[in-house]
């Protein structure tokens, strides 16, 4: 699958942008109540409640390029199969750690979070500069691992074991990972095959949330509690899947990116109708998990993309998101830097005057944080340096 429509880099770059920002701005004041995440029964779809759904749909997106891209160097089904699970432990891995981030015992939670992160950056470190030195490279990745175990067993000896609660950001996003990878090693390019799960997935979202499964049913009891989401956050990884598929296959034929731009739109107006009719039944709540949140969020991700798309491979005008590339290119080590930041923060003391966390001045030295964490992220690339699983 070459040839990468360049409108899926983009959105997945402009999502982990967001996601720096949405992430920093708790605690600003005087900002509009929408910028936050509505509470679990508040039906309001907060812009913080749109940015983990598209990491999932983006997620989706991936799968196919990255999956085939395994086949074509010559690796089997096992080797796949082997990369996906090691993947999805990593995530989970990160996930646990970063639900269970607090202080415990003599262990303060800005130690424990600065302790988690170099463990995370030692274990996934990516390279290649290090890959001739082996023995090196093995032992960062080794001090790295031992470091998570002992903080691991410190929790536990501290009186408070990890729990696995909602799996942490990390944790959700490996589950859906993992269950649309497998999908994919079924279905590979067939888009009615994909098109059947991804209508299946959001059945079982409808289903979950309507409650007309009985609990003692093998579906309800074993399979839904067991996986996070309620098969919501599934639906949205099949759902990006399915339209990176559509995209490839509209973008590489003649006349074909009209059609695909007509498509997205018509698949946003249809989502929009489809959650104004979920919302008789649910409120909008990511907390939830509702169908209504899930077909909300996908109006907005099918215009979005119809708008990039004509941007970046319509007109050609992929230099107006060079800034924002290395967000898409090292998208995990976007996310786990911040740990270092606030962990250094807390354990110095670090404050900026009051004034700073208000109103749009906060706003402003949010998106400037979050852009400047993307410039570190451009550096490390230069140096051949990512957190990578």
């Amino acid at each position: 699958m070459k040839n990468r429509v360049a409108a899926i880099d983009v959105l997945r770059s402009i999502t982990m942008f967001l996601m720096l920002f949405v992430n920093d701005i708790p605690g600003l004041k005087g900002v509009p109540g929408w910028l936050f995440h509505a509470t679990a029964q508040q039906d309001m779809l907060g812009f913080s409640d749109t940015i983990f759904p598209a990491f999932l749909f983006c997620v989706g997106m991936s799968v196919p390029f990255a999956l085939e891209n395994r086949f074509k160097k010559g690796e089997n089904y096992l080797q796949v199969i082997t990369h996906i699970l090691i993947r999805t432990f990593s995530l989970v891995v990160m996930g646990l750690f970063t639900l269970n981030c607090s202080g415990h015992g003599v262990l303060s939670g800005s130690w424990f979070m600065l302790l988690m992160a170099i463990g995370f950056a030692l274990t996934w470190i990516d390279a290649p500069a290090l890959a001739s030195h082996k023995n090196i490279y093995r032992i960062l990745k080794w001090t790295g691992a031992i470091l998570l175990a002992v903080l691991l067993v410190y929790f536990d000896v501290s009186g408070k074991p990890f729990e696995t609660g909602w799996w942490g950001i990390l944790g959700l996003i490996g589950w859906t990972y993992l269950v649309v990878s497998v999908v994919y090693l079924f279905t590979r390019k067939n888009l009615t095959a994909n098109g059947v799960v991804c209508a299946l997935f959001i059945l079982l979202c409808i289903l979950n949330n309507a409650n007309v499964i009985p609990k003692e049913y093998f579906s309800r009891a074993v399979l839904l509690p067991f996986i996070p989401g309620g098969w919501t956050h599934h639906a949205l990884g099949m759902s990006g899947l399915m339209t990176s598929l559509v995209m490839k296959h509209f973008a590489s034929k003649e006349n074909g990116k009209r059609t695909l731009i007509i498509n997205l739109l018509l698949a946003g107006c249809f989502s929009c109708v489809a959650g104004l009719v979920c919302h008789h039944f649910w409120i909008i709540s990511k907390i939830q998990a509702t169908p209504t949140w899930l077909f909300y969020c996908l109006a907005i991700y099918f215009v979005l993309l119809a708008i990039i798309f004509y941007i970046t491979d319509v007109k050609g005008k992929v230099s107006w998101f060079q800034w924002l590339k290395p967000a898409g290119v090292a998208t995990l080590t976007c996310y786990i830097l911040p740990y270092f930041w606030y962990a250094i923060k807390g354990i110095l003391g670090l404050t900026l005057p009051e004034g700073v966390y208000y109103g749009w001045v906060g706003i402003f030295i949010s998106l400037l944080y979050s852009y400047l964490i993307i410039l570190i992220v451009k550096y490390l690339l230069e140096l051949g340096v990512k957190i990578k699983v």
